[in-house]
Formats: C-alpha cells, sequence, structure tokens
C-alpha cells in the first residue's frame, strides 16, 4: 500500500490479554480479561476475539453496501454478525477462524449469495485474512 488514507493506533498494557487496550485519541478504552471458557476470569471485559469480530462486522458491513451500491440493489434492514473463533491447530499453535454471516431480509437468495461474494472481495478485513485464516461467508434472507 503506498500511502494510508487512515491509521488507527492502540496500545496494550498490562498483563496481555488481561491488561488493557487503548486508542491514540482515546475513543477506545477497554479492559480486557480471558473469556471462561478459555480458563480466564470472563466478565464484564472484553478480549481481542470480540474486538476483531466487532472491526470486521463493520467493515464487512461497509463492503456490502459498496457491493450493493455498485449492483444498484437496495439494501433495506441488513445486518452483518461476525463470529471469531479462537483454537489450537493441529500443530498445536493458536488460530483463529471467522463466520460472517450477512442478513439481507427480503432479497432473493442467489442474489443475496451474490452480493457477499463480492462485498468478500472488497472488504479489506477480508483481504488481509484471505489464505491465513478460514473465513466462511454466508447470507441470509
Amino acid at each position: 500500500m503506498a500511502d494510508a488514507i487512515y491509521t488507527a493506533e492502540a496500545t496494550a498494557r498490562g498483563d496481555g490479554r488481561n491488561g488493557e487496550v487503548t486508542s491514540s485519541d482515546g475513543v477506545v478504552d477497554e479492559k480486557l480479561a480471558v473469556p471462561q471458557e478459555m480458563g480466564g476470569p470472563g466478565g464484564s471485559f472484553t478480549n481481542p476475539e470480540q474486538l476483531f469480530a466487532a472491526g470486521y462486522a463493520a467493515c464487512f458491513h461497509s463492503a456490502l453496501q459498496a457491493a450493493a451500491r455498485q449492483s444498484e440493489v437496495q439494501l433495506k434492514d441488513s445486518e452483518v454478525t461476525a463470529k471469531v473463533g479462537i483454537g489450537k491447530t493441529e500443530g498445536g499453535k493458536f488460530a483463529l477462524s471467522v463466520e460472517l454471516n450477512s442478513a439481507l431480509p427480503g432479497m432473493e437468495q442467489g442474489q443475496a449469495d451474490e452480493l457477499v461474494a463480492q462485498a468478500h472481495q472488497l472488504c479489506p478485513y477480508s483481504n488481509a485474512t484471505r489464505g491465513n485464516i478460514v473465513v466462511e461467508v454466508t447470507a441470509t434472507t
């Protein structure tokens, strides 16, 4: 990439997954906790997978809207839900997986599937993860 249009900056401090993360502008200021499912305290704090899921869902939704505009299709009440999983690979290393479900009420299934496929090509998160982690993309109508 030649020149970034925008650069987000965040800093993690403390005890890693049980620390905190803040953005340079102060908008993000979150305490982190390892989820109970991973042996941590869980509770009312976020974790890196939730933050990644939120970012991916928002970015993919924007890409979906761009794909709809390019195809001259109107989206109404659309939503994107991202599920980010973390687990160990066969080699014992930790890896991520992503399930993206785009809800496109009232749309024909074939058209919904096409839009989601187009969005997957446009989305910067999809482009960054492609070939690196498993990303499953689906559409429901």
